[in-house]
């Protein structure tokens, strides 16, 4: 097994030759913030811009903006999607280094203008804008539609300030004009994109957009955001109504459901209707793949909806953004797993799956800087950047998040013809894509038919693959059982692995649908003990120290896999699950460093993970009519 490890795990870490079906391991973040959205700017980004993100993601050393030192990424990236909110896009920034433009008001109003401007500017300028920001959330005592309906954006604090349209016209430009000076194709990628940011209620229903085109392009339209529409359906005859227009191609990806409250992926749309074919065709249009995880926790699933599951309970971050605390409640929407399985019974009534999602993760981050990494976590505002800052809470009225309740998350693996914004976006429609909750674990995974461990020795394991089968976000349609190759290599910087899951969900003839976790292979030579679980690889952190001793774990893991409870009339899907060894927590760290023996209210250690796109099973006409 080790030289098949070798030689296929050469395959992963490298790029191919020159043939249609060569991929190479290219990795992103599809969404960052910068001094242009308004919640990183009163939350003390006052300075990183988008010329900042680039330059920190291509590896180049840059001024922090809260504390003003050098700061430098561990390993660049490949690519990039600077995503600040379309909402307000570059004017809070503006009122506060030009001042407020009150031309063509009245009396009355100027004074508002007037006041709402010196209020605003004395919360920046004295480190306390987080306070302003609390108070234009959204009321939680609303349902979503009601206060999708109320319009609650134009109704806030910040309506009373003038917001030029031109003003957010200049922003777009000069945030466009960044990424076609950035764009390296071959070398690095910069994709335009932006974020819709509709929140009803506190139900997060954000959308990434990422667009393959360029500047000129891109600047023949101003970004939609919730100002336009808190709908999605709203958002996706936009993106149908542009792109026909001007020729740009985009995809918009749901970011954070674990705390949608269940509307991110429910059976009916935001205003109350049941799903039509029109409906579900849109959507699966437009949003190819969500992202399973990022700083405000993971979404891959809970332990409210896999019991059965030792490592669901993961990154769980019980916070709405809203102004008044409530109580975090689990919905079946809130989880990508849910989703999927959610999607097999939508089908067997609609005849259309509308969750035939990928993943990916990324790390909405607001400080400019894409960081992920344990070891140099910059949080996800500029406040919560120092270790003293994190203990602080994120408060409205009541409990509230901080900085140590954040992950240091995500990444985006793609697997790509090449580096352009073309081959990036390719990747993501074909959902041959995936995400880690930060290491650079590169995981390959197809299905198909009679695959062997022979097949681990390819001279070209992904041609042999695609002939016989298919990649991560595929869909097989065939009677017999499928079988399944998936390969793991740790981060060349990073802990060994722990082991590798297949986490297989089904439709039952009843029309519910179920789960299981298989451990497929692992490390160490463990053997499963009488209840018929592996037991624990172990744990080497030093929690004095946070350092990780690699004395367990593996470096590579790749097997082939045949699901042995397989039912050939039901359909089904099938992702990877990589699970590193545990490793220091960015807030033991942080602990660490103060003095501290642990976090308040945090794990010490975690497991670092891969998920991969699922593999979809159909039963071909011979297998449903058996």
């Amino acid at each position: 097994m080790d030289n098949y490890c070798t030689l296929a795990l050469a395959l992963i870490l490298y790029s191919f030759g020159a043939s249609a079906q060569d991929r190479q391991l290219l990795w992103g973040d599809t969404h960052l913030h910068t001094s242009f959205s308004s919640d990183a700017y009163t939350n003390n980004n006052l300075t990183a811009d988008p010329d900042t993100a680039y330059r920190y993601a291509t590896g180049l050393p840059v001024i922090h903006p809260y504390h003003k030192s050098r700061t430098q990424i561990g390993t660049p990236l490949d690519f990039l999607v600077v995503s600040d909110h379309a909402e307000f896009l570059g004017e809070i920034r503006n009122i506060h280094i030009n001042g407020v433009d009150t031309q063509g008001l009245g009396p009355i109003d100027t004074i508002k203008a007037w006041v709402a401007a010196y209020m605003l500017n004395e919360a920046i300028d004295t480190g306390e804008g987080r306070e302003l920001f609390v108070r234009v959330l959204p009321d939680p005592d609303l349902t979503p539609l009601e206060d999708a309906e109320a319009s609650g954006l134009q109704n806030s604090d910040l309506g009373i300030l003038p917001m030029p349209k031109q003003v957010e016209f200049d922003t777009w430009r000069q945030i466009t004009d960044a990424a076609d000076y950035y764009n390296k194709p071959g070398e690095f990628t910069a994709l335009i994109g932006w974020e819709w940011s509709s929140i009803p209620a506190g139900a997060n229903l954000h959308r990434v957009v990422i667009s393959d085109s360029d500047a000129p392009t891109a600047q023949l339209y101003d970004p939609f955001g919730l100002d336009d529409s808190p709908f999605p359906e709203d958002l996706w005859a936009w993106l149908e109504k542009t792109s026909k227009e001007t020729g740009a191609r985009f995809t918009a990806i749901p970011h954070n459901s674990n705390i949608s409250k269940g509307y991110m992926f429910s059976d009916k749309s935001l205003r109350g209707k049941p799903f039509t074919e029109d409906y579900v065709a849109l959507r699966s249009k437009w949003e190819r793949v969500a992202e399973i995880t990022q700083i405000k926790g993971d979404s891959e699933t809970h332990p409210k909806f896999s019991p059965d599951d030792e490592f669901a309970d993961f990154e769980t971050y019980p916070y709405y953004i809203q102004r008044k605390w409530t109580e975090y409640q689990p919905q079946r929407g809130d989880f990508v797993r849910e989703t999927l399985k959610q999607g097999l019974e939508l089908e067997s009534k609609l005849g259309q799956n509308p969750y035939m999602l990928g993943v990916i993760g990324s790390t909405d981050s607001h400080t400019a800087l894409s960081s992920a990494e344990e070891d140099n976590f910059h949080g996800k505002l500029a406040t919560d950047s120092i270790p003293a800052n994190k203990q602080r809470r994120f408060t409205g009225e009541g409990p509230g998040s901080s900085g140590w309740a954040m992950s240091a998350s995500g990444m985006a693996a793609v697997w790509a013809e090449s580096n352009t914004r073309e081959g990036i976006l390719d990747a993501l429609q074909r959902r041959e894509v995936y995400a880690t909750t930060g290491p650079r674990i590169a995981v390959q995974f197809y299905g198909g038919s009679d695959f062997t461990e022979a097949d681990l020795e390819s001279a070209d394991l992904h041609a042999l693959a695609a002939e016989r089968g298919v990649p991560m976000g595929g869909e097989l349609v065939q009677a017999e059982p499928p079988s399944f190759l998936v390969l793991a290599a740790k981060d060349p910087k990073g802990a060994n692995l722990d082991r590798i899951q297949v986490v297989k969900g089904w439709l039952g003839p009843d029309g519910k649908s179920h789960e299981k976790v298989f451990d497929v292979v692992w490390s160490d030579e463990r053997e499963f003990g009488p209840d018929g679980q592996l037991p624990a690889v172990g744990n080497t952190v030093n929690l004095k120290t946070g350092e990780v001793d690699n004395s367990i774990g593996a470096t590579e893991l790749a097997t082939v896999w045949t699901d042995p409870e397989f039912k050939p009339q039901l359909s089904a899907f099938y992702y990877v699950r990589v699970l590193q060894i545990p490793t220091a927590r960015h807030s033991l760290l942080d602990a660490i460093a103060l003095g501290m023996e642990h976090a308040a209210d945090q794990p010490d250690t975690i497991q670092e993970r891969a998920y991969t796109s699922s593999i979809w099973y159909r039963p071909s006409p011979e297998a449903s009519a058996g």
